[in-house]
């Protein structure tokens, strides 16, 4: 009974289950997104400025790409995360804005190759409280599969295009694409002058629309590449590389979940919690 306690007061009595939406609000306008529709959807501010996009797992724990730290202190005071908005700076009464209490980058980031390992972790000080527009994503198994015709969105607030900047109010944006297999995106990578053959590693994952242009300049780095299985929105990949938006024939380039689930689980297993 004590532990219902717990987390009843930790979740406010929202159920935690992941991967499940409570609501869908309405529709700004557009290609933007619904309130609530993509309710583990984050934005990681450097500075109090939208920085990356990182997806929530659970009530203490984001995971988001290792690129976004490069160049910037490391100081996890430095870092908060909001959650809830559509509108990224557009407080509502749905906004949670939490402080960073420690970043984790993957040891091996970009160690063998450019992009390699593309993923991090943060942990807050204080645990999310679940509620309809804040919601933890699945985590895949690390055998999930993903049967070719899957439904998969990109979201984030990102370019909408080579050329275009999201303008204010910063809707959250997103796109349906498709998960392409890695041979096939090496090939199209592969056929670039000068270019190595082995482009796309097994820790990551390709994704586009190749016939409707849809790439990462509609997201953001960090931002999740999520995809509806088994009645449950499953975090599939992280935004992490791909070429300009204005060669759609490029898929976006994405971190492997399924390829780091025992890091996460390690990291989350290891890490004391922060100290109130």
């Amino acid at each position: 009974p004590l532990r219902n306690c717990v987390s009843n007061r930790l979740y406010g009595g929202v159920s935690t289950v992941c991967g499940k939406l409570k609501m869908v609000g309405k529709v700004f306008g557009g290609r933007d997104s619904l309130a609530g529709k993509w309710p583990w959807q984050a934005s990681l501010l450097y500075r109090d400025l939208h920085l990356c996009g990182a997806v929530l797992i659970d009530s203490y724990w984001l995971v988001t790409t290792a690129h976004c730290f490069q160049n910037k202190s490391q100081a996890p005071g430095n870092y908060q995360v909001l959650l809830g908005n559509t509108q990224l700076y557009q407080k509502t009464q749905h906004t949670q804005k939490m402080s960073v209490n420690r970043v984790v980058k993957h040891p091996d980031f970009e160690k063998f190759h450019s992009f390699g390992s593309d993923i991090a972790m943060l942990q807050l000080h204080l645990p999310v409280n679940f509620t309809s527009y804040v919601v933890p994503a699945c985590l895949p198994s690390k055998d999930t599969q993903l049967p070719n015709h899957t439904s998969c969105w990109i979201t984030g607030w990102g370019m909408l295009s080579e050329d275009t900047i999201l303008l204010p109010p910063f809707s959250l944006q997103e796109g349906e694409v498709g998960i392409i297999e890695n041979e096939f995106c090496n090939t199209l990578y592969g056929q670039r002058p000068g270019q190595s053959r082995d482009y796309v590693h097994e820790e990551m994952l390709c994704a586009g629309g190749l016939s409707t242009g849809k790439s990462i300049c509609r997201g953001d780095s960090g931002g999740p590449l999520i995809c509806y299985q088994n009645s449950s929105w499953i975090l599939v990949g992280l935004a992490s590389w791909g070429l300009d938006c204005r060669h759609s024939i490029y898929p976006s380039v994405f971190t492997r979940v399924t390829y780091f689930s025992d890091w996460i689980s390690q990291v989350k297993g290891l890490t004391p919690l922060p100290e109130s």
